[in-house]
């Protein structure tokens, strides 16, 4: 998004280089102190050999030259002027006249290079080195001058390492907040993959919850009960707490690839509590008593949801256990999931029984005092 490859980078924006390199030093001394930091750099900005001429316009003054003169002479040496154009059959190529490399490279044989004298009335035309009327200096300048936002711009980055970014950067901002003295007219702000962080937690904010609802809003359609679609929906909670714990016991941080595993678990929990769910309902129909049906069912669909479970957990261990290439990446999803998953399985065959017992021993202690009420009626 910023162009800056590492995880965070600090941009500090100015008018003043010098100001931007100095505040840049002290943001990274305090950046490499803060736990988690590695590869800590400034960007270079200088460092280029630049030649400086500076035209002594009172020397200049005493030979009658004019400061365009001076100037056009060092141009012509120096850039390069077009002298003309050479035809090869229907192309062009232009001619530039200009000193050879080595000289252009030479300082002393810039300063010997001849500048004309204006010719006076029947005289000849006499010379004078750039030297005698010019200092020239070769030192170190910019190398290169960054803008953004209408402001020059340096940065500072550096990589996170055994930590997550979010923690680290607000750690981070703490302290260069205290530490470091920004002066008038100069800000900081924060970029590198730190903003596609940010940018991933504001859409997590919005397809989670629209998941969950689009999940509910279909038991509800399958069940036409809302009693049993939160009876299976239970299966989330039960699910996002394993993938915590496991995340806790293997010290992963929370993460968005660890997010968008809460979001493929919830599916596979809703799935089992689903099948377990259905199943008994299905034997409550066939006129089962309720004790019944909730043992059997759930000893008959132990063997699907073991199943799913194994499945889907199982194909997950390579990517736990990965260490190369995208490992950042693959861990925190997988631990999630197998983790979850578990959690899930366990509560799923022990728990969610005991909740539909709970949630509809009423409804069928009211339907068999009815059966007793209309026996007595005919009786």
């Amino acid at each position: 998004i910023s162009g800056v490859r590492a995880a965070v980078a600090v941009k500090i924006y100015g008018d003043d280089m010098d100001v931007l390199n100095s505040t840049a030093v002290e943001v990274s001394e305090v950046l490499g102190q803060v736990p988690g930091a590695s590869e800590v750099t400034v960007e270079q900005t200088t460092g280029l050999p630049m030649l400086t001429i500076d035209i002594d316009r009172d020397q200049i003054a005493r030979y009658g030259l004019s400061l365009d003169t001076v100037q056009q002479a060092v141009a012509v040496a120096i850039g390069g002027r077009e002298a003309g154009t050479l035809f090869q059959g229907d192309r062009r190529f232009d001619i530039v006249v200009r000193l050879p490399d080595e000289i252009r490279s030479d300082l002393a044989a810039i300063e010997r290079l001849p500048i004309a004298l204006p010719r006076e009335l029947n005289s000849t035309i006499s010379y004078i080195p750039l030297g005698e009327v010019a200092t020239l200096d070769l030192a170190p300048g910019p190398n290169q001058i960054s803008r953004e936002e209408g402001k020059r711009r340096i940065v500072v980055s550096a990589n996170v390492r055994g930590r997550d970014i979010g923690s680290f950067v607000s750690e981070a901002e703490q302290k260069i907040q205290a530490q470091v003295d920004i002066p008038a007219g100069y800000w900081i702000d924060w970029g590198g993959t730190f903003e596609q962080l940010e940018s991933a937690t504001k859409r997590l904010q919005i397809v989670v919850p629209v998941a969950l609802l689009l999940v509910f809003i279909l038991l509800f359609m399958m069940f036409n009960n809302v009693k049993d679609g939160l009876l299976v929906f239970t299966g989330i909670p039960f699910a996002l707490t394993g993938g915590i714990v496991a995340l806790w016991l293997r010290d992963i941080p929370l993460s968005i690839s660890a997010g968008v595993g809460f979001i493929a678990l919830s599916g596979v929990a809703v799935l089992n509590g689903l099948v377990m769910i259905s199943f008994i309902r299905s034997l409550r129909e066939q006129g089962l008593p309720l004790d019944t049906a909730i043992r059997e069912g759930a000893l008959t669909r132990l063997r699907p949801v073991l199943m799913t479970a194994l499945v889907a957990s199982l194909g997950f261990v390579p990517m736990a256990l990965n260490v190369g290439t995208g490992a950042e990446v693959q861990r925190p999803l997988a631990t999630v999931v197998i983790g979850g998953i578990l959690s899930s399985t366990v509560l799923t065959l022990l728990v969610l029984p005991l909740l539909y017992q709970m949630a509809h021993r009423r409804e069928d202690e009211l339907e068999e005092q009815e059966i007793a009420l209309a026996a007595d009626r005919t009786s």
